[in-house]
């Protein structure tokens, strides 16, 4: 079962000691100490002098500007649950196994949600999961030298930000097949 944005927070936040060598507590005060404001500036202080991953960067940025890291979502801005919502809840399932399956590729996996997709990023875009319509997810995958083969097609014109596109009509079509093109593309945009 996929987890929700809450419990993954809640996740990175009780494996941020062992994995940087400091609690979130301790990461805020260091950024807050340093002065800077942007959130972007943050995270590149936390990477570049911290050896910090993007994600957990991402993370205490995110708690530095308003604490969202230990406060529960609103739901009226859960961006997937729109996505899902209505005639494409029963696509919920694929975005879950997709999410699931990516979480396991390291802890710098960030899950961006936007209004009609959601971005897969490690230090870049490497893919985006997207309800296309009501009975189809379409993941984008970004392997700009990989030629479009059998289901991975050219993204053509769905969406300018990925190189290829899968169609999704079921959980079971979130297979080995599609998670090794994932994970190609996550390794290379480390």
């Amino acid at each position: 079962m996929a987890q929700s944005p809450q419990e993954m927070a809640d996740k990175m936040v009780a494996n941020m000691p062992e994995k940087t060598g400091k609690p979130l507590a301790d990461w805020v005060a260091i950024v807050k100490a340093s002065g800077l404001e942007k959130h972007g500036e943050m995270v590149e202080l936390l990477k570049r002098e911290h050896g910090m991953t993007h994600g957990f960067a991402n993370l205490v940025a995110h708690e530095v500007r308003g604490g969202v890291a230990t406060k529960l979502p609103d739901p009226s801005t859960d961006l997937v649950a729109a996505q899902y919502a209505g005639d494409k809840a029963g696509l919920r399932p694929i975005h879950d196994a997709i999410a699931d399956a990516v979480a396991g590729f390291g802890g710098d996996v960030e899950q961006a949600p936007k209004k009609t997709y959601v971005s897969l990023r490690r230090a870049k875009q490497f893919a985006l999961v997207q309800p296309s319509t009501k009975t189809r997810v379409d993941v984008g995958i970004n392997l700009k030298d990989v030629p479009p083969q059998r289901r991975l097609e050219a993204s053509g014109s769905f969406n300018g930000m990925v190189s290829h596109r899968v169609r999704l009509g079921s959980v079971e079509d979130v297979d080995a097949e599609l998670i090794e093109w994932l994970r190609m593309a996550y390794d290379r945009a480390g």
